[in-house]
């Protein structure tokens, strides 16, 4: 494994090695349109104004980057926040195996998804921001690539890519080192229609576990930087609302031109009453599962002890170590 720097250095290195890091989004992406959500290539110049934030966006030649693309920059906001939070040292340039980051955003592995996979990163290299929206605590009015640069560093010998050496802009960077993130649903990567992803992504920053969070139409219309006219743009809520597929929360449809989120009911759940586990059964517990994200072990085996019914444990910490030695697929009861 290559060392890895203290965070700030232009020399920074960071390995991607976590093999179940909860997925993680930036804030300003969430909230602000970034990503094309057009299936076919686009190469509009998209400006967008809301309360004081302004951003242009601005394609290549290949076109704007698109909503499926950010999936890579979800993969690697995650693994550089599973490394913070593991107390490693992070770095912009990450290194990261292309077959990983396939399987992590739920896409298949086939000699068709790594071409596809390098178009994206392409598209991510070569669109460009201007903005002024703050991240961390800065403000200022800037441009840059959503990624600043990109490399194959080992093909197989078929000549696909192995290994894929991807550094971060500034900008997105200091706002994972600010943890200006929010945690996603694993489900997000099984949602294929682009305006499905910004939804959630929007609802995901906006309703959290409120029990309810309302939008008009027009300003969500906006918000979404959907280019189809404002009622297509309706039919396409509409038919959501309908299928009530979107992870963790359900949509609903109000007078006025109104659009209602609600958290699921497991969004609403009272918290686990689990005290936090201690530092040294963390440690013991990356010592049993090397390479594993030990706070997304623990919070699936929180859910699990949760979900089968909630059993007093005398202690949590021999408990949580025991569900890890059993391959994480015991009941959580230890």
């Amino acid at each position: 494994m290559a060392e890895a720097l203290q965070p700030g250095g232009r020399g920074d290195f960071f390995l991607c090695d976590f093999l179940d890091a909860i997925p993680k989004n930036d804030l300003a992406t969430m909230e602000h349109p970034v990503f094309s959500l057009s299936t076919r290539p686009d190469r509009r110049i998209l400006s967008y104004a809301h309360n004081g934030s302004e951003i242009t966006v601005t394609p290549s030649v290949r076109g704007l980057a698109t909503i499926h693309d950010k999936d890579i920059l979800i993969f690697c906001v995650s693994q550089i926040m599973a490394a913070i939070n593991a107390g490693r040292a992070v770095g912009r340039r990450v290194q990261l195996r292309a077959h990983d980051l396939l399987l992590a955003t739920g896409r298949e592995t086939s000699g068709d998804a790594y071409r596809r996979l390098r178009e994206a990163f392409e598209r991510l290299a070569g669109t460009r921001i201007t903005t002024n929206i703050l991240t961390g605590d800065h403000e200022v009015t800037s441009g840059f690539g959503l990624i600043e640069s990109w490399e194959i560093v080992r093909k197989s010998r078929g000549g696909r890519m192995v290994s894929v050496a991807v550094t971060l802009s500034e900008w997105l960077y200091r706002a994972v080192l600010s943890k200006s993130v929010l945690t996603l649903s694993r489900d997000y990567f099984r949602l294929r229609k682009p305006l499905e992803r910004r939804i959630y992504e929007i609802a995901r920053k906006h309703c959290g576990r409120q029990p309810a969070w309302r939008i008009s139409v027009e300003v969500l219309h906006k918000k979404s930087g959907s280019a189809s006219p404002r009622r297509v743009f309706r039919k396409m809520l509409r038919d959501m609302i309908a299928a009530d597929a979107l992870p963790d929360y359900h949509l609903g449809e109000e007078p006025g031109d109104i659009l209602r989120v609600t958290p699921r009911d497991h969004l609403l759940e009272p918290p686990s009453h689990l005290p936090p586990l201690s530092a040294d059964t963390l440690d013991a517990a990356r010592r049993l599962a090397p390479g594993l994200d030990v706070h997304a072990l623990e919070a699936r085996w929180r859910t699990v002890w949760a979900t089968t019914g909630r059993t007093r444990l005398r202690s949590p910490d021999a408990a949580f170590l025991g569900w890890v030695r059993k391959g994480r697929g015991g009941d959580g009861r230890g």
